[in-house]
């Protein structure tokens, strides 16, 4: 019986050797790339980018390519025609008021926030202050405002959550406590905005194809509604609508630097760790390739007109700073100096080279506090 069994597994063995001898399929898929992607990515041609475009005078160029980003960020939810803030909740605060507040963000939804109120007379400087990704949805606001008069369980995740990525600081209090009145929102899929179903990482998928089936993104809907939120902030009698600006991390440096090329309601902005080029990100190696959160940061078809860091210049001449780490692994070094250079001939072209701040740190993908501590720098020359 012994010899049986051996010679049906020595059988067995020598077919399945035979089998992977000889196949010769041809895959055209490899970890989720196409292998045809380099060739993709060669056809990425970006036309209306500064340079790139018939258009020679900068301000119609700006015109025209705000208009190509706008187009491709369609359908999108009409803005509200009243906000009707409502205050229900405050804490006070060093130097500050916190307000937990509802507004009407567009026509289709009214939100929670955090309002962080100096105070003293105003009007004040403010500050749009946008959360990451991070796949963590329990929190979104509360990444950016210590949460107050909340369940413990939610004051521990945000507690933990920033120390993991802010040095233990909420960059929203420290601004507060610098002078600025502070907006924070959830972004659509985190915390107050999240699924009824509660969080599924998978979830932000099928929610992005549901957006994409009825014409519209997820990602120009995360988008419009820090636009929607700036206007609001320039609203409110006690904010300087010339001296507002809007700070990120991670995804909401893209969300940054995306509201500031899309709005000049906004008039500085500032972007951490998140600027590279498509042709570096779109590797076998890197997270972007995976799909998945990918989505909250893609707008349809833009890169058959502008890649980062050209969409990105839409904001010159307005004050603008990037930081990135030497040790980040979501954005090769490399692909962020390429951008850095493409964004410094924009500024420099228009003489705004003082304008523009580029620095790349020897950190991770990490918000330090002196990093913190040279974002205010900026907006304090420009904003106070």
């Amino acid at each position: 019986m012994k010899h049986i069994l051996l010679f049906s597994i020595l059988s067995f063995s020598l077919h399945f050797t035979a089998i992977a001898q000889t196949d010769t399929t041809s895959y055209e898929v490899v970890k989720n790339m196409p292998v045809f992607y380099e060739q993709l990515k060669q056809q990425l041609t970006y036309p209306m980018a500064w340079g790139n475009s018939p258009t020679k005078i900068f301000s119609q160029w700006r015109t025209e390519a705000r208009a190509v980003l706008t187009e491709c960020m369609q359908n999108l939810a009409p803005a509200p025609e009243s906000h009707e803030m409502e205050v229900v909740d405050t804490e006070h605060r060093n130097g500050y008021e916190a307000r937990k507040i509802l507004f009407n963000v567009s026509e289709w939804c009214r939100i929670p926030a955090y309002l962080l109120v100096p105070e003293g007379k105003g009007p004040f400087p403010a500050i749009v202050m946008l959360h990451d990704h991070g796949a963590h949805f329990s929190i979104g606001k509360e990444k950016m405002v210590r949460p107050f008069h909340v369940k413990p369980e939610v004051l521990a995740d945000a507690d933990d959550w920033v120390m993991r990525c802010y040095d233990s600081q909420y960059t929203g209090d420290y601004f507060a406590a610098n002078g600025y009145v502070v907006l924070s929102i959830d972004a659509l899929f985190w915390g107050e905005r999240g699924r009824k179903e509660g969080i599924s990482y998978d979830g932000q998928q099928a929610l992005a194809s549901n957006f994409l089936q009825m014409g519209s993104s997820w990602g120009a809907f995360i988008n419009m509604d820090d636009v929607r939120s700036a206007e609001f902030l320039s609203s409110l009698p006690f904010v300087d609508k010339g001296k507002i600006g809007c700070l990120g991390f991670s995804m909401g440096a893209y969300r940054s630097w995306m509201l500031s090329a899309i709005t000049d309601c906004v008039k500085a902005s500032a972007s951490i760790c998140w600027m590279n080029t498509t042709g570096y990100l779109m590797s076998l190696a890197n997270n972007q390739n995976k799909g998945g959160s990918a989505y909250s940061m893609i707008v349809p078809n833009l890169r058959r007109y502008l890649d980062y860091p050209h969409t990105a210049s839409i904001a010159c001449p307005k004050p603008t700073l990037f930081f990135n780490g030497t040790q980040d692994k979501l954005f090769p070094v490399a692909g962020v100096k390429d951008a850095y250079a493409t964004m410094q001939s924009v500024w420099k072209s228009q003489h705004a080279a003082d304008r523009l701040v580029t620095k790349i740190w020897n950190e991770k993908h990490f918000f330090n506090r002196e990093m913190q501590k040279e974002t205010l720098e900026f907006f304090n020359k420009w904003l106070k």
